[in-house]
């Protein structure tokens, strides 16, 4: 299974990018519970569910800087 590509996230809208955010952390929670009763089979989903976070977050992130570097420079032109 190959990690998830950033361009596949970048592809969202606001609202999918914070639903799916949401379902990431379920997965993690639920990917740590099954790790601590000893029924997680397949260890490697952690990496590619944190990378997937990682991912969501850091364009999340993008988009807000580009916010507010927008809403800046409005202020300024004023």
């Amino acid at each position: 299974m190959a990690l998830p590509k950033i361009d596949e996230v970048r592809q969202l809208n606001d609202e999918e990018l914070a639903e799916e955010i949401i379902a990431t952390k379920r997965k993690l929670f639920d990917l740590r519970f099954q790790q601590a009763t000893r029924q997680l089979e397949n260890t490697h989903e952690f990496k590619h569910t944190r990378h997937r976070m990682a991912q969501l977050l850091t364009v999340e992130r993008e988009r807000q800087l580009d916010i507010n570097q927008s809403s800046s420079t409005e202020v300024e032109e004023a």
